[in-house]
């Protein structure tokens, strides 16, 4: 029973975990249509951040965890009807101590540049986008600005 009782508790620990994924913010390959393609110079590069405030979306887990250990607990006393009290009550008080230990959030920071580009059409326009390892930008390079319906990319120009 204990055995049962530790797994339990690891996998409402270790459940909302298992979804944390490292995706980009603003992603670079996905296929969208291109409404136009501009090519320009970079006339400056900064490094710039975001803070956001998370959540934790696996709220339900926690709170389910907690209900099924809280149940099994309260289940151990009494017998009866005052079992099924008993474990009514340590499924409820469960479910709430599950629910309050995700109540929290954390700040989780995204790396971002702002871009001033000097556009071979005159115009001059600033983008900020999250850097790419693979293609780092600086002051001077030759950049294509790539528009789309939902928002616009900076890449180097080939």
């Amino acid at each position: 029973m204990w055995k049962l009782l530790l797994l339990l508790f690891g996998l409402s620990v270790a459940l909302p975990y298992a979804n944390e994924v490292n995706a980009e913010e603003f992603p670079r390959n996905q296929a969208m249509p291109v409404v136009k393609v501009v090519y320009g110079t970079l006339n400056s590069v900064r490094d710039v951040s975001r803070t956001e405030l998370e959540q934790d979306r696996n709220n339900g887990w926690h709170t389910f965890g907690g209900a099924l250990l809280g149940g099994v607990i309260g289940h151990q006393f009494g017998d009866g009807h005052g079992r099924d009290v008993a474990t009514v009550l340590g499924a409820i008080i469960g479910a709430g101590v599950g629910s309050q230990h995700t109540a929290q959030a954390h700040a989780r920071v995204i790396a971002l540049q702002e871009l001033i580009i000097r556009q071979n059409d005159g115009e001059q326009v600033m983008v900020i986008q999250q850097p790419a390892s693979n293609m780092p930008l600086q002051s001077g390079d030759e950049v294509r600005v790539v528009y789309f319906k939902t928002g616009v990319r900076v890449d180097k120009a080939m």
